[in-house]
């Protein structure tokens, strides 16, 4: 049996892209060495122009609940921290520094959401289960084979065949080694910690971040979760267990306080090492989200950043299953500039956190242009995503860049932009007429403007296009 492809790794971006591919009708199968979901600390949230993307597939009340029962344990260190008075959303950070203000942004309404990705690969797990997804748990790949036609995959379960193969499989990624893909970049100069700690006088860490003379230590806001980072070099030993007394020390190093810690229910381990690979597809193969970049974890870009790999990806490489090959070239090209943005700025977050006095110079001047209404809006949609506009060769400046979801007036009512997106396909808004692909759906709308909307939520044309709607829909449907 040939599998249309094969997936490997069931994080949070492999489960999406397998949901992506399924929504397009093709079967993917997944593979995972984990016999169970990871239930390490991880990311924090999922950004914006991530959560609209899993929101274009009919998960925002999924996404919903989990944040309503996130921000209920959040509360209490949040209404702490912003004091008497109304409390603002927060706008997320550059650098520790908490000054983005989501009041300046164009589109306030597109944010972070307060989900962790522990909650996410639930959401994810449960909608690929509904979708009759395959997923292999405890299988290692071990090697693979490609010609022309397909890839045979040799795994600790025996091999497996697929026309196209794409490693999802984390920042250490066994897909990537193995297919020889290029992986450059800058060494590590952090050694952090994150966990979820007892303390046993945790007023001694006051809530929120603080650089300090040894480093970075952040407390909340939910309960217990502590994080550390140290300018002295990467761990000697990255892969080594995780104990009690190495954060504790860590922890106290940092803050210059003597708290200790009574029980620690989860840790990790990171640094800021950052990487990406030169192209995202070798013939059959190719990768998403860590596999194809790493970086630190400040401005919590990097579940942005896969998942929207995935939905860009998604629909290419099911065109490609069905023999229109040609929609993956344009896979690295849209989504390569974007993680090299992405390396620089938690590059450029690294550099301004250093505990020293040039650093400390440096980041009051940084502070204060953030606090300018451009500089702030320039910080808001780099570190959210929004900004993105991939290069479809066309003078509109709306073509290229990610729709955000909007209440359209409809022939027969009312409907969401995003709900209409749900079964996958792309979508035409226009109250004009015209044959459209079997694979676009017609938004009728009462009046103009008329615009085309890729499966990823792309914006390719608009009636004020340089480019004409027919040749468009020849090249992406």
């Amino acid at each position: 049996m040939i599998h249309d492809a094969i997936i490997v790794g069931a994080g949070p971006v492999g489960l999406f892209l397998s949901i992506e591919l399924a929504t397009a009708g093709v079967a993917p199968l997944v593979l995972e060495r984990l016999a169970e979901p990871d239930r390490t600390i991880k990311a924090a949230g999922v950004g914006a122009v991530a959560a609209e993307a899993l929101e274009r597939r009919g998960l925002a009340g999924a996404l919903d609940d989990e944040r309503r029962a996130t921000m209920a344990l959040m509360m209490p260190a949040l209404k702490a921290r912003s004091g008497p008075g109304p409390m603002k959303r927060p706008g997320g950070h550059f650098s520790g520094l908490f000054l983005i203000d989501p009041s300046l942004q164009r589109d306030p309404e597109r944010h972070m959401r307060p989900v962790p990705q522990e909650a996410l690969e639930r959401i994810l797990s449960a909608r690929a289960t509904e979708l009759g997804i395959e997923i292999r748990r405890g299988v290692t790949v071990e090697g693979f084979e490609r010609d022309d036609d397909a890839v045979t995959v040799q795994t600790s379960a025996g091999p497996l065949s697929a026309k196209y193969l794409v490693g999802c499989d984390g920042g250490r990624s066994r897909v990537r080694k193995l297919a020889g893909f290029e992986f450059p970049g800058t060494d590590p100069t952090i050694t952090g910690y994150q966990a979820v700690v007892e303390l046993d006088t945790p007023e001694k860490l006051a809530t929120g971040w603080h650089r300090t003379p040894r480093g970075l230590v952040a407390s909340g806001p939910m309960p217990g979760r502590v994080f550390t980072a140290e300018f002295n070099g990467p761990p000697p030993n990255r892969d080594a267990p995780i104990t009690q007394a190495e954060v504790e020390a860590a922890i106290q190093r940092v803050s210059g306080t003597d708290v200790k810690i009574l029980s620690m229910t989860m840790a990790t381990r990171w640094t800021d090492n950052a990487r990406q690979a030169t192209t995202y597809r070798m013939g059959r193969v190719l990768l998403a989200g860590d596999a194809a970049h790493v970086h630190s974890p400040f401005g919590g870009q990097g579940l942005n950043l896969g998942l929207v790999d995935a939905a860009n990806l998604g629909f290419k490489l099911a065109a490609a299953v069905n023999g229109r090959e040609h929609l993956l070239d344009s896979y690295t090209a849209e989504r390569h500039p974007v993680a090299a943005r992405v390396l620089e700025n938690t590059r450029a977050q690294v550099a301004l956190m250093r505990p020293d006095p040039l650093t400390s110079a440096l980041r009051a001047i940084v502070s204060d242009l953030m606090q300018l209404p451009e500089g702030n809006r320039y910080f808001g949609e780099m570190l959210t995503g929004v900004g993105v506009r991939y290069d479809l060769g066309d003078d509109d400046p709306l073509v290229g860049t990610l729709a955000k979801d909007r209440l359209l007036a409809l022939e027969g009512g009312e409907a969401r932009l995003y709900a209409l997106m749900e079964r996958g396909g792309g979508l035409f808004i226009s109250p004009s007429e015209r044959s459209l692909p079997q694979n676009v759906h017609h938004a009728c709308t009462k009046d103009g403007p008329s615009m085309l909307v890729r499966p990823d939520g792309c914006i390719a044309w608009t009636d004020a296009s340089s480019t004409s709607l027919d040749h468009v829909l020849a090249r992406w449907f």
